[in-house]
Order: structure tokens, then C-alpha cells, then sequence
């Protein structure tokens, strides 16, 4: 793990202007060890972060989704689903510096699965190709992840969290499904089935992830806490899809959710003390 604890050098700025999105990240100022990423003029850090986007037919939805990503980030990975309107073609022009992976398989599921594997950065963040996620939200979560957390969860309920995007109806199943999941496990979630989240990738082990449709992500959470990973919930809001129409069905992928949480043993690992981690801020102050 090459993150470590270290001021900024003296007369040297830690925040230079961020390159254009798709140049691969900012500056890395230091030498030898001393390797990090500013973030912004108080925070910077040394783990490369990678972001995965899952993506089928998303081309419309590209544009927005690429221009609120950070440019610090070390790497964006988009998962194409076999698209036939030219989301890879936007996504290179968006991104010039993009990795792009073929899904071979089908489900979102089998895309992030897809997606982790081709990451290179010690920090993996997960975001939605349909532009219901804002970008700017990351540094929140990598925040969290460098603090010490092993995982990063988004939640549109927590306190300063929202969503645009549910019905009554999917509001209810959520509430019903969080609440058997901490009941089940030991957990203390306020959402569950939500797409945004972060992790150091070494917890992919931890998670053995094995379902290829929209029941990866309840999945991740349940198995985060029944290793003992440390998790740190983030408020974040939830807008609504920008272009096109989702394939998430409230009943059907509903249920294949409770199958989830009903299939996996209810029984919890000890916590484990989370690799030391820390953040470089250039007034020496560790967030």
C-alpha cells in the first residue's frame, strides 16, 4: 500500500490547475515515496483512484457523466455492454485516456465484475453511466476511504443525501430491504440498493462478488459487514436519469434482491483494524 502521511515541501504548491478530463489526473509532485495527487488547495492524496462506469447504450448520458469526474483521478474504466449507439466512440472523445472493456456477459452485476478486474488504482469508485450521480461527490468518498474506512457506501437517505429518481413505491421496498439487512447482519445502513459507492480494492477478496444483475450492490454491502470492513456511510443525492430509460424493474429485481439477503448466512467475521492510511494536506493537517 504506497499511502502514507507527508506535508507538502516548503514553497511548493500542493493545487496546480487540474488538466483537461481524460489527460490522466494531476501533476504527481514529489520523488521517490512522496508521490501524491492534489485534490484540491487543502487535500491531497498518494492512492491512485480508479472510477468504473458501467455502460449500455448510454451515449446520450456521457457528456454529463464525464464532465463532473474529477481530473485527478488516475483512471476511468467504461464497461460497454455491446452498445450500438456509439458509447465507446463518446466516451474515447470525452476521455481520451479511457479504458474501455468489453462486457462478455450480461446484468450490471457481471459489468462491475468486469469492471474491478481491469482497475489499476488502489482506490475503486463505482459510478452510473445514466448521469443520476454527480462526480464531485467522489472527493467525499475517497475522504472516507483515506481517513480509514474500508468501504465507502452512498446513501440517499443519510443526513444530507436525496434522490430525485424513486417512486413511493421503490422508497418502501428500499426501507423494508434495509431494515431486514441490518436486522440480518448487524448493519447500521439507511439505503441499500444504491449504485455509488468506493473501496480500497484489496476488499474485492472480501466480497467474492458472484451476481451479474442489479443485486451487486446489496450483495457488496452485506458482505463488507460480514467480513468486518469498516464502512462509512455518504450522503449523496440521486438525480434523475438524463436520457433513455432504465432497465431496473421495482418488482422483479426486487425480489432477486430479498433472494440475496435470505441466501447469504447471517453470521459475522470480527472487525478487522483497516490498513493505516492517511491524508497530505499542504497546512499539515490530516482530515
Amino acid at each position: 500500500m504506497s499511502s502514507f502521511l507527508r506535508p507538502a515541501d516548503p514553497g511548493e504548491d500542493p493545487l496546480s490547475e487540474p488538466p483537461p478530463p481524460g489527460t490522466a489526473g494531476s501533476p504527481v509532485r514529489g520523488r521517490g515515496p512522496g508521490l501524491y495527487r492534489p485534490v484540491s488547495s487543502h487535500f491531497a492524496i498518494a492512492p491512485p483512484v480508479s472510477v468504473v462506469i458501467p455502460a449500455m447504450n448510454e451515449a446520450e448520458n456521457l457528456p454529463y457523466v464525464f464532465k463532473t469526474l474529477p481530473g485527478w483521478v488516475h483512471e476511468v474504466v467504461l464497461v460497454d455492454g455491446n452498445s450500438t449507439d456509439g458509447t465507446v466512440e463518446v466516451a474515447r472523445e470525452l476521455w481520451p485516456d479511457v479504458k474501455v472493456v468489453t462486457q462478455r456477459g450480461r446484468g450490471k452485476g457481471d459489468a462491475l465484475i468486469t469492471g474491478f478486474a481491469a482497475c489499476t488504482g488502489e482506490i475503486v469508485v463505482m459510478v452510473d453511466a445514466d448521469g443520476s450521480a454527480d462526480g464531485s461527490e467522489i472527493v467525499s468518498y475517497v475522504s472516507a476511504l483515506v481517513g480509514g474506512a474500508d468501504f465507502a457506501k452512498g446513501s440517499r437517505f443519510a443526513n444530507g443525501g436525496g434522490t430525485d429518481d424513486m417512486t413511493p413505491v421503490r422508497k418502501l421496498g428500499n426501507r423494508l430491504l434495509t431494515a431486514v439487512v441490518n436486522a440480518k447482519f448487524g448493519a447500521r445502513y439507511t439505503d441499500l440498493c444504491y449504485g455509488y459507492n468506493a473501496f480500497w480494492r484489496r476488499c474485492l477478496d472480501d466480497m467474492a462478488l458472484d451476481c451479474a444483475g442489479f443485486e451487486v450492490e446489496t450483495l457488496m454491502n452485506i458482505r463488507v459487514v460480514r467480513a468486518g470492513l469498516r464502512v462509512q456511510e455518504i450522503p449523496s443525492h440521486e438525480y434523475n436519469r438524463i436520457h433513455g430509460a432504465s432497465n431496473l424493474r421495482a418488482v422483479r429485481d426486487g425480489l432477486r434482491v430479498l433472494r440475496v439477503i435470505l441466501r447469504e448466512p447471517g453470521s459475522r467475521r470480527p472487525r478487522r483494524c483497516p490498513a493505516p492510511v492517511a491524508v497530505v494536506a499542504n497546512s499539515g493537517e490530516v482530515s
